[in-house]
This record gives structure tokens, C-alpha cells and sequence, in this order.
């Protein structure tokens, strides 16, 4: 019989309808509407007069039961007559019991023929019904019985045609067998379906569905389990909701741990229904139930003892498993080892893992934890001993994933201060190989074995291990089972206070990333008191550095220089102590601190932080570096591909604090950029991360963008609703006060023409900063220094200072102190050098569309009135930049000083966009962009008039205005040169 799925017997099908219609004992058939189509076909073709067989094949549990009874239904509702039987290992043999089975149920339906229509055959079938092969008499010979059933079915499939179901002939006797063969042969000329099951394994049956295949005696039907979109569906329709309420979370759950195996799926979710408290069943763990650890317990010991032994070792790897690691334990050959993967594969509990050599696995993840939940304590040590020594013998210095193996063993064997010290081993190779997620998987097992009687020793050891790795990879739900652990190390535990000193400083790191500054500065505080008076190098490097950390979230004047002073303590310390991770750290914080004002020495501080990450195999650091390099290479020269690169290399290796900050850059430069889509998209997305993560810092980072976006395009209601959603998390980060005011705030009012107002609020983020000063830039040494210029409240002096800081040449900056220059130049009598220094400013622009625009706009009247650069060209370009980005106030400036300076403002009519580019620039109208258009085919006067409607004397005034303002000498010189543009597609 099957293992996996449910035995139906005859009064399985005789169920009242529910109150729907429906049989509730049997429910939709989920995922096989072709081999159900195949059926139909069959049964269709029977009731025809023409017959065939159906093979279903599959493993235990995948539904050919199931199948064979929606096959019954299906033939019953269109008046075809039924009988089925089913093979049976359990009880005394009974010679072909699947059709005596069948024989009866005809009878009991009343519509077995009397022997007399079956002639020669009806005494064959008579004896089927009425001896069970004893004594007393010959038995009739496998053919006559099998020309009796064949007979049988003529008869009563004469009709409407007739349905003969066989269910798990695996389990068949000979004689049946070989009436099922000659059936195969001969049901072509009756009208009937023979519908078959079996399993796969190795047997008479499985080769007789083969050569059924091979002769084209039957249609095979090989069932295969259910994807995710049926097992979806079948949980729903077993919890009774609609698939839409079912959660992915569930889905994976049940997918995973089904293999889906319909019968495994169905009764994951009873017992999950079985045990959950309402809404909480889908955070309920997923126990094995226990039909199927019976069923798995069963097969299993069909294996024998040997079998039983080496499936309860290899459970406790878990899904898969070495087999010469187990061979060496067990001590069996290989022909002994080969005999039991047969009949283990045969079972459907193990199968070959292809993706690597001498390797196995169970067939679903149940089948494993059911094994290892039947062993005993004590049975359960033994294997785990056994296989922990002949994994050393095999394996000398457990190399590669062999530690995580040899840990998980221990642990099994109830040795945990060896399991433990085997995990933090093994996490820290896979943090050195840069797989900080696989590092906190292996760290969350270490922390799982330990209880209240564990040592405090590796107790501690895998709290500072996994601090560390939560720190890099964000997995900030450990946080508070982590806390707790801390705490629980306090009093007289035996752990020297300096070293819990260590672990609230590493606390106070995370609280400093999620956005908790008033966390971090308590763990701080408890961090130095439990330092004391004359602390080790090596706690103190920790304990300074996380001040570090906090002390820029502090409200103070001289934060930047208090915390560059904890980092440098922070980075002798390390040195001294001889952890190279702690010095590495403190230098990325001092680079970042210096990056401002002094280059060279931040640049310096991230290549020796990087250099250290390289030569100690710190991964993380080392990414960390880089992305600080790639930052400050992008920053002057406008080019960001290798700081998305450091981003994705982040994202590669789990390290989402960094990649989430890095993200952040990315988005400023893409609205800088003018590139308002892509940045909405990376903002909205990392928004979703980082609040799902708990990132408190890196979303308050994204929150702001967000605001910068909207300012960026004049905005102000979205901006300032962004700002709305940013308040709770203003000081989740440094600078988040200056940079709202100023990169948000006041650039949307200089869109609006605002002056007085973005004067106003680039002032309230230089107080900001001068209270609590920061690293990130807010306009301090750029456009605040350009609207100072133009508003006389800045000369030389003002512009020296800033250029003096190193940030200032950041590509961003220099359109705003190179204009702020020129502006200086034309006033002190120089315009050629002020056209030179304008010119070298606009080229830096040329990336920041929006920003060259308003830079265009601003310093267009002092150029006009000292004499330097192109100010009515510049105000054409900026007027039509900012009517296509609908921000009017700026398109009404640039207008109004166009006629103040005497130059032709053009009209803005219907059909503008038809007027190329180049044109609209030099103030053509729609009208002579029409008369341009005829001109340039050398066409006269009197017929432009003609074609367009208009007097000559109105085409002559069109054809000197379009000379005038586009600098030809004549007609002619016009047509020559702007043929190809005017007579372009529009």
C-alpha cells in the first residue's frame, strides 16, 4: 500500500454531500489537470467500445490514490460501471486479492453478471469469489482467470463502458501480476479502462509498467510532486480561507518541508491547525506528524538494523550526508553500504545529492527530523560520538565546512563547550571568506545550545562573536535575546568586568546603527564603568571606539573633535592589543571624520584601513574601505560606478548597514543628476529594507533623499511630507538638521525664487552645524558661498576660506564656487578671466542639469552687468531648461531679465515643441520657425505670404528677425546653414 497517502476503501466514496454540493471527504484534485485530461480521454474512448489501460506511477504520498478515486468519480458521473481492489502486504496472501477485491464490490453494487453470461468462464470467476486457493481442489491457471476478468468486463462495460482500477500492485502477488499482463494485452478490444497504480521502486510491477511503455500497452502517468503555486493552493483549501490570506512565509514553510508530497502537505497543515491559537498558526513551528514519522519509522525498519543505524547517523547532518564519513563509522564494506543506499532510495527516504560527489540526502526535510526525533538520548550520543571521531580521522583540522559539521555533532553528543568553540571557529572562517549571513547562521546555532547550565565562558565567546557579525550583516532581530544575554552575564558569573565592557560597547555599535543614540550613550556609560580606573588595551580600544560611534550623535560644538580623539585612543589601543578588526575600524572612522576638510589625510586613513582588511583576511573591513575610496574618487571627479560596485559587493556579502548607507550617496547623486525616477525607486526600495531591518540610521539617511527629491524637482508638498516622515528620525543621524534646511528646504525655495527664504534656511543649517557640526555637505561650500557673493555679503576672503576645505573641490561644489569666482573676477574688473573661470565651472556642471540651470539663472545679471560670459544666451538655455521642467517662477525670472537686458523674449504658443533645441535658444517663435522651415528650401517672399497666410511685409519682418537672432548676413548664409535643421522630423 501506499505509505504516504491515505487508504481509500470502498466506503471512503460513499460520503454524504456537504451543504455545498461537495463530497467533503475527498475536495478538489490540485495540480494534475493533464493526467486527469489523460483519464478522460480513456474513459471517453471506453465508452466508445474502445478500451485502454492507465499506469500511474509515483513515490508514496504523491497522490495516485487520490488520483485513481477522482478517476472514479469521474467515470461514475457518466454512468460507467466501477470496481477496484487493492493490493495488501498485511494479513495471510491471498492469491489475486486486488481482484477479488474488485469482484466483490461488483457484487455488492448488484452488477456482477451470473456465470451463465460468462459461459466457460463464469464457474472461473465464481471460484474466485468463493475460495481462497486452500486445498480441496485445482486452481484455474493464470490465463483462464485472467480471460475470466477480461470476459467479466465485456459484459458489464457493454453499456457505457466499464472502469477496472488496481491499486498499489507493488504490493501484488504473481498471480495477479500476470493477470494484469495479459490484460494489458487484450483491454484494446473491450470497453474498459484498466487504470493501474504503483510506486517506483524496484519490482515486478514497476518493470511491467516498463514494458507496458515499451509496447504501447499503456498510457504511463508518472505523478511528480505538487510546485509552490499548487502547494499554495492546496494549504488554503485545507485551512479553508482563500488563497490570497495564505502568507508566503507559510507557503515556504509547508513547500519546504513537504517536498510537495500532497499527504505530507495535508497533514503539515492539520497539525499545524491542531496546534495553533489563532492568528499565530503561521508563526507556529512546523512539527513532523506523526502519521509520517510512523511511516518514515516503518520504512526505515524494513532497512534492518544496519539500515536503521545508518539513517540514524546520517539525521544528524541534517538534509544531507557524507558517505564515507558514515561508512567510516559504521565500519561496513561497500557492498553493505551499497545494499542500504538501495533500499534506502527504494524506500523514498534518501537520494543521490547531485550536486556533490559521495554525498546523500533525504528525500524531504521531515524524513530527516523524524529519524533524528525516534533516537533515544542515548542512542542519539553514540551516533553523534561515532561520526564526530570518524569525521576527525577522515578530515585532520576539520577544514572548510567540516568544522560546522563536526560542531553540530558535538552538540548532538552533549558536548557543549566543544560544539560552541567549533561553531565561533567556523563563523569566523566564514566571516574571513566574507559570508557574514552564513557567519550568524552557525553563531545562532552556538547560542542555541546554550542554557542555564552552560559555562559563562562560551557563553560570552558567542555572544562577542555574534554581536560582531549582527553588527555587519543588520540582523537586528537577535538584538534583544542577545541584550538579555548580557544582562544575564552580569553579578558573579566569573566574566571579568572589562570584558562585559566590551560587549555593551558592542550594543552601544548596534543601538548607533538602528537610530538609538540614547541606547548607544547608556551602553557607553555601563561600558566605562565597567572599565574602571585602569582598563586593558584591548577593552579600552573597543569601549573608545563605540564612543566614537555615539559621540556624533551628541549635541555639541566640538562632537567632530571629541570623537576623532576617541577614535585615535581607539586605534593605539587596538595596536597595542594586537587586533588589527578594532584598529581597521577606528581608521574608517577617522577617515571619515577628516574627509571634509583634509583629503589627502582621510584618503590616507582608508587605504591603511584597507591595506590592514587585506593583509588580516577582514573581508567586511576591507569592503568597508573601499567603498570610502570609491566614495571620495566619485566626489571629484561625478563618477559613481565604483561606489555602486562597493555597494553591490556589500550587498553580496550581507554586509546591509553599509550597502543601505551606500545607497543613499547613490540616491543624491541621482537626483543631482537630474535622474528623479531611478532615485525615487532605489529610495523607496531601501526604505522598505531598512525598515524591515530596523536600520534606523540608514533609513533616516533614505528619508531625507527623499525630501532632497522633491526639492530638487520644486516639490515643496511632497518635500515637505517627506520631511514629516523623516522628524522621528532627525537624529537617528549627524547633520540630518543642516542637511534638510539646506539641501532640501532652501534649494526648493530657490526654484520658487524664494531668495529671501532659502537665505533664510541655508543660514538655519549653518547654526545647525555650528551647534552640532557634522560630515555630511549641505551647501556650506558651495551654493551658500555663491548666493553670498551675489549678495555682496561675501568677497575674496569668504571664497578662500572655503576653497581652502577639500570638499569644496567635489565635482557638486565646483559649479558653485567656480561661478562664485568668476562673479568675484568680473567685479574686480576682469571679465576674461570671469568667462574663464565661468566656463570651467559649467563644464563641471554638465552632469547636474538642475543645478546648471539655476547656476545659469543666478549669475546671469552680475555677468551682464560687469561685461564677462554669454548672459542672454545663458538665461535662453536656462528659460527653456526650466519651462520643460514646469517650474514657472524660474521660467518667469529668466524671462523678466531677458527684457531687461534688452534681448527678444520669445512667445511661448501652441506648438513650441515643435521648434528644435538650438532655435528655441536663440528666441525663435513658433511663427518663424514656420517661416525658417520654407526659408531654408529657398522659397520667396510672395509664396511664404501664400502658403502661410500672411503679407509679405509680415514674412519680411519673420526673415530679419530670424537673421537677427541667429547671426546671419543673409537669406541665402540662413538657408545654407540651417537647412538640415529646420528640415528635420518634428
Amino acid at each position: 500500500m501506499s505509505d504516504f497517502w491515505p487508504t481509500l476503501t470502498d466506503d471512503a466514496f460513499r460520503t454524504t454531500t456537504g451543504p455545498d454540493g461537495r463530497h467533503p471527504g475527498r475536495g478538489e484534485l490540485l495540480g494534475r489537470e493533464a493526467e486527469m485530461g489523460e483519464v478522460a480521454t480513456s474513459l471517453a474512448a471506453a465508452r466508445s467500445g474502445r478500451g485502454g489501460a492507465v499506469f500511474v506511477t509515483g513515490e508514496p504520498g504523491v497522490g495516485k490514490t487520490r488520483l485513481a478515486a477522482e478517476a472514479v468519480a469521474a467515470a461514475g458521473e457518466a454512468a460507467m460501471v466501477t470496481a477496484q481492489g487493492r493490493a495488501s502486504t498485511v494479513g495471510s496472501p491471498v492469491p489475486y486479492r486486488p481482484l477479488v477485491e474488485a469482484l466483490l464490490s461488483l457484487a455488492r453494487g448488484g452488477v456482477l453478471p451470473d456465470p451463465h453470461e460468462l459461459g466457460r468462464y463464469g464457474p472461473v470467476v465464481a471460484r474466485l469469489l468463493t475460495d481462497t486457493g486452500g486445498p480441496g481442489g485445482a486452481a484455474a491457471s493464470h490465463l483462464m482467470v485472467a480471460e475470466a476478468v477480461l470476459r467479466l468486463i465485456a459484459v458489464i462495460g457493454q453499456r457505457r463502458g466499464c472502469l477496472l482500477v488496481l491499486d498499489d500492485l507493488h504490493d501484488a502477488d504473481a498471480g495477479t501480476l500476470a493477470v494484469v499482463e495479459y490484460l494489458l494485452d487484450n483491454i484494446g478490444q473491450q470497453p474498459a479502462v484498466l487504470l493501474l497504480t504503483a510506486g517506483r521502486e524496484s519490482c515486478v510491477a514497476a518493470e511491467l509498467a516498463a514494458r507496458a511503455r515499451q509496447r504501447g500497452a499503456a498510457v504511463i502517468l508518472d505523478l511528480r510532486p505538487l510546485g509552490r503555486t499548487h502547494v499554495h493552493d492546496l494549504v488554503a483549501a485545507e485551512l479553508g480561507i482563500a488563497p490570497a490570506e495564505v502568507g508566503p512565509e507559510l507557503v515556504h514553510r509547508v513547500l519546504s518541508g513537504s517536498a510537495g508530497i500532497p499527504f505530507v502537505v495535508k497533514e503539515l497543515v492539520q497539525d499545524l491547525l491542531g496546534g495553533a491559537v489563532g492568528g499565530s498558526r503561521t508563526q507556529t513551528p512546523l512539527a513532523v506528524p506523526a502519521s509520517v514519522t510512523d511511516s518514515v519509522r516503518r520504512r526505515a525498519e524494513e532497512l534492518g538494523q544496519p539500515g536503521v543505524e545508518f539513517l540514524g547517523m546520517a539525521a544528524l547532518f541534517g538534509q544531507r550526508f557524507p558517505l564515507p564519513v558514515l561508512q567510516h563509522a559504521l565500519g561496513c564494506d561497500h557492498k553493505d553500504l551499497s545494499a542500504i543506499l538501495r533500499a534506502g532510495v527504494a524506500s523514498y527516504l534518501i537520494v543521490p545529492d547531485r550536486s556533490s560527489a559521495h554525498w546523500y540526502a533525504f528525500r524531504n526535510r521531515l524524513v530527516a527530523r523524524a529519524l533524528l526525533d525516534d533516537l533515544g538520548p542515548g542512542e542519539r550520543a553514540g551516533y553523534a560520538t561515532r561520526a564526530a571521531r570518524a569525521l576527525a580521522e577522515l578530515h585532520p583540522g576539520l577544514p572548510g565546512a567540516w568544522c560546522a559539521h563536526a560542531a553540530g555533532l558535538y552538540g548532538h553528543a552533549g558536548d557543549t563547550p566543544e560544539a560552541i568553540r567549533l561553531y565561533c571557529e567556523a563563523a569566523g572562517r566564514a566571516m574571513t571568506e566574507g559570508t557574514v549571513d552564513r557567519a550568524v547562521a552557525l553563531l545562532t546555532r552556538a547560542q542555541r545550545l546554550v542554557d542555564p547550565g552552560t559555562a559563562p565562558e562560551p557563553h560570552a565567546t558567542v555572544l562577542e562573536h555574534l554581536l560582531d557579525a549582527v553588527t555587519c550583516s543588520a540582523r537586528f532581530d537577535r538584538v534583544p535575546a542577545l541584550a538579555a544575554g548580557v544582562e544575564a552575564l552580569g553579578g558573579d558569573h566569573g566574566i571579568p568586568a572589562q570584558r562585559r565592557a566590551g560587549l555593551h560597547a558592542r550594543l552601544a555599535d548596534i543601538a548607533t546603527l538602528m537610530g538609538r543614540p540614547a541606547e548607544a550613550h547608556r551602553h557607553v556609560d555601563i561600558a566605562r564603568w565597567l572599565l574602571g580606573a585602569s582598563p586593558a588595551p584591548a577593552p579600552a580600544a573597543l569601549v573608545d571606539l563605540a564612543a566614537a560611534h555615539v559621540e556624533l550623535s551628541r549635541f555639541a560644538p566640538d562632537r567632530l573633535a571629541t570623537a576623532a580623539g576617541f577614535a585615535r585612543r581607539a586605534a593605539d589601543a587596538a595596536h597595542r592589543a594586537g587586533l588589527p578588526e578594532v584598529a581597521c575600524r577606528a581608521l574608517l572612522v577617522l577617515g571619515e571624520l577628516a574627509w571634509e576638510r583634509d583629503e589627502p589625510t582621510a584618503t590616507a586613513h582608508f587605504t591603511d584601513a584597507c591595506a590592514i582588511a587585506h593583509a588580516r583576511r577582514l573581508p567586511a573591513l576591507r569592503v568597508s574601505a573601499e567603498t570610502y575610496l570609491a566614495r571620495i574618487a566619485a566626489r571629484r571627479d561625478g563618477r559613481p560606478a565604483r561606489v555602486e560596485q562597493a555597494r553591490q559587493e556589500a550587498v553580496r556579502m550581507g554586509l546591509l548597514p553599509l550597502a543601505h548607507e551606500t545607497g543613499f550617496v547613490l540616491a543624491l547623486d541621482q537626483i543631482q543628476r537630474g535622474a528623479f525616477e531611478a532615485a525615487r525607486d532605489r529610495i523607496r526600495e531601501g526604505a522598505a529594507e531598512t525598515t524591515r531591518l530596523r536600520l534606523g540610521r540608514a533609513l533616516s539617511l533614505l528619508r531625507l533623499a527623499d525630501a532632497v527629491r522633491c526639492a530638487h524637482q520644486g516639490r515643496r508638498t511632497e518635500m515637505e511630507e517627506a520631511l514629516q516622515q523623516l522628524a522621528p528620525l532627525i537624529d537617528a543621524a549627524p547633520g540630518l538638521r543642516s542637511m534638510a534646511y539646506g539641501l532640501a528646504r532652501a534649494f526648493c525655495s530657490l526654484l520658487e525664487e524664494r531668495h529671501d527664504a532659502a537665505e533664510q534656511e541655508f543660514a538655519q543649517a549653518l547654526a545647525y552645524d555650528a551647534e552640532n557640526p557634522a560630515t555630511g555637505e549641505f551647501g556650506k561650500h558651495g551654493v551658500i558661498l555663491l548666493l553670498g557673493v551675489l549678495a555682496g555679503r561675501m568677497g575674496r576672503r569668504h571664497y578662500t576660506n572655503v576653497v581652502e576645505a577639500d570638499v569644496s573641490g567635489a565635482r557638486w561644489n565646483r559649479q558653485f564656487t567656480g561661478l562664485a569666482h568668476a562673479v568675484l573676477l568680473g567685479r574686480e574688473g576682469r571679465p576674461g578671466e570671469a568667462t574663464a573661470a565661468a566656463r570651467a565651472a559649467l563644464e563641471a556642471a554638465e552632469l547636474y542639469p538642475m543645478a546648471r540651470h539655476l547656476c545659469l539663472r543666478l549669475v546671469a545679471r552680475p555677468a551682464y552687468e560687469d561685461g564677462w560670459g554669454a548672459p542672454v544666451d545663458w538665461l535662453r538655455e536656462a528659460e527653456e531648461y526650466f519651462h520643460g521642467a514646469g517650474l514657472q517662477s524660474v521660467v518667469g525670472a529668466c524671462r523678466s531679465l531677458l527684457r531687461g537686458m534688452g534681448a527678444p523674449v520669445r512667445q511661448r504658443r501652441t506648438g513650441t515643441e515643435q521648434v528644435p533645441p538650438d532655435l528655441r535658444r536663440c528666441g525663435i517663435t513658433v511663427r518663424e520657425f514656420e517661416v525658417a522651415r520654407l526659408l531654408a528650401e529657398r522659397i520667396g517672399n510672395k509664396d511664404i505670404a501664400g502658403r502661410l497666410h500672411i503679407s509679405p511685409r509680415t514674412v519680411e519682418k519673420h526673415v530679419a528677425s530670424l537673421l537677427q537672432k541667429t547671426g546671419h548676413p543673409n537669406r541665402s548664409a540662413f538657408a545654407s546653414a540651417a537647412r538640415d535643421l529646420v528640415m528635420r522630423p518634428v
